[in-house]
């Protein structure tokens, strides 16, 4: 089998892997949906197309779109929710494999080389925890990784094979990065490192006429297609801010002591102390699984040593490559660095995934290449044979492992009921599971921001609420706030039933002064105030 073909079914292989990483048990793990997912597929069905939706502290709408097609395709269900994710992340996999192919061959001019670093890569994103993560819940925040490596993977490929027409796609993808994730503005700066460090290589080249009109069409590409979220933006200005706003270190009592400490903390995050959300993480553990946190110290170490010596000799092509990857490792953990709370925070650095497991695949690269020079091994001899074999155990030990902590040290822990609420998909079960004839309410004694804003009713309703339209239609249950129990009414030739988010004794006996002939019960984990029908 020559090389190319064996690449080829390698790659294949890894995204087969990450495939089963980000589906297998999408439907159980992880369990409930929290409210911001429900509020996402929420606004998928009731108001699909949106270019942004201000509820919940802001989002950008490309995700509600992908969603809204998903449950035109599957039918509304957690599974199709969190099925976009899944999918975005499993693409992201191959388009790793060609950003960093087409880095390494230019920067090394060994193509096997350069195949060897990006299947690395794309194994390493494939079964990592911290991708696999965001891969499985319906949060937009998986959009960040995937935009990246496909505008930059065309950006790349337009310049190295001089094919112009490929600044489009790279200008589209970048563009629609402004529709996924708030994080993902910064990209920005990597987007202007990237021009130019591409303008000083074809000014030392004295080529500067190749520079001017690809970059052109890319800016072009990129304006046009962010023109409509910017003209909302311009309409809207205190959209733009919005959630950034509340937890920047900047608006911190102690500017300078908040950035330093989140700074530390985001790069202690990867092989010291990582996210302790339990959505985010096995909380507190570094969010890369501790051999790929030693190789991706050595490959940053690797990759800086490369731009200092291309700093030293003038070679303004590996200075780009090499700062490239660094740039774009710094600039994307920056949305989890200028924030003081919840730090580190694993969903607002999203951004940095690409770029760490390119230096965790150089860093394998340079301890496979030591390790090669120290022990000579023959093809075809007892020691290559054995030497094969404990590769493939390695290999498989590393899927396992990562399986491991995954689906059983952190899908089976205990604390994902709560992190994903799955007491308020009881509750919608249980309405679900009521007669039409049946008057329901849910009391929303839950703290949180209100949906729409300032007015409405708590986010944390809208898993009871996506729960209810898996099943029905509309929404048959009426939504009230404690303050407005006077709002329930009983009538004499139905049964009525109002469940409550959480116990709460005072609340009970509200209901009880109300309507003193019903009586509380509690089905299968959800309490409820049951009157029954008098005729």
């Amino acid at each position: 089998m020559n090389k190319k073909l064996k690449y080829i079914f390698i790659l294949i292989a890894i995204i087969l892997l990450a495939a089963f990483f980000r589906i297998y048990k999408l439907d159980t793990i992880p369990p409930g949906l929290y409210p911001d997912e429900a509020l996402n597929g929420n606004e998928a069905i009731s108001s699909p197309g949106k270019i942004f939706y201000p509820e919940n502290n802001g989002r950008e709408g490309l995700y509600f779109s992908l969603l809204s097609m998903s449950f035109l395709a599957f039918g509304k269900s957690v599974f199709s929710l969190r099925l976009v994710s899944a999918i975005i992340g499993i693409l992201t996999v191959p388009g790793l494999f060609l950003l960093t192919r087409e880095i390494f061959l230019k920067m090394f001019k060994d193509r096997g080389k350069a195949e060897r670093i990006a299947l690395l890569a794309s194994f390493f994103i494939a079964v990592s925890f911290w991708h696999i993560n965001f891969s499985r819940i319906g949060f937009r925040g998986i959009l960040v990784p995937f935009v990246l490596v496909y505008s930059f993977y065309f950006f790349f490929k337009a310049i190295f094979k001089d094919k112009i027409w490929n600044f489009i796609p790279a200008g589209i993808f970048f563009g629609l990065g402004f529709y996924t994730y708030i994080g993902f503005r910064l990209a920005v700066l990597l987007l202007f490192w990237s021009l130019f460090c591409w303008w000083l290589f074809c000014k030392s080249k004295n080529i500067k006429k190749s520079f001017w009109k690809p970059a052109f069409y890319f800016v072009a590409s990129i304006f046009i297609v962010s023109l409509p979220i910017g003209i909302y933006f311009l309409k809207n200005p205190s959209h733009f801010v919005s959630r950034a706003s509340n937890v920047s270190v900047f608006s911190s009592n102690n500017f300078l002591l908040a950035l330093g400490e989140s700074f530390v903390k985001h790069l202690g995050m990867f092989n010291i102390f990582g996210d302790f959300n339990w959505r985010h993480n096995i909380a507190g553990s570094p969010v890369l699984f501790w051999p790929v946190g030693i190789l991706f110290l050595i490959g940053f170490v690797i990759c800086s040593k490369y731009f200092i010596s291309a700093f030293k000799k003038k070679d303004y092509l590996a200075i780009w490559l090499s700062s490239f990857i660094l740039v774009w490792f710094f600039v994307m953990l920056l949305p989890g660095i200028l924030t003081y709370e919840g730090v580190p925070h694993a969903l607002r650095s999203v951004g940095s995934i690409p770029a760490v497991f390119i230096l965790a695949a150089l860093g394998f690269e340079f301890v496979f290449q030591k390790a090669k020079s120290l022990v000579k091994v023959e093809r075809n001899s007892l020691s290559y044979l054995v030497l094969s074999l404990t590769l493939i155990l390695i290999v498989s030990s590393f899927i396992f492992a990562q399986y491991f902590r995954y689906f059983v040290t952190w899908g089976m822990n205990p604390e994902l009921n709560n992190a994903f609420s799955t007491g308020y998909v009881r509750i919608g079960d249980f309405l679900n599971s009521q007669p039409e004839e049946v008057k329901k309410y849910v009391l929303v004694n839950q703290l949180g921001v209100p949906v729409p804003y300032p007015s409405g009713i708590s986010v944390s309703a809208q898993t009871i609420m996506f729960t209810e339209r898996t099943k029905f239609e509309k929404l048959r249950a009426e939504y009230l706030e404690p303050k407005e129990i006077d709002k329930i009414e009983s009538s004499p030739d139905r049964d009525t039933v109002i469940a409550l988010m959480n116990y709460d004794e005072n609340l009970f006996f509200e209901l009880w002064k109300r309507f003193p002939e019903g009586q509380i019960e509690a089905e299968k984990g959800v309490w409820v105030y049951k009157i029954k029908a008098k005729i």
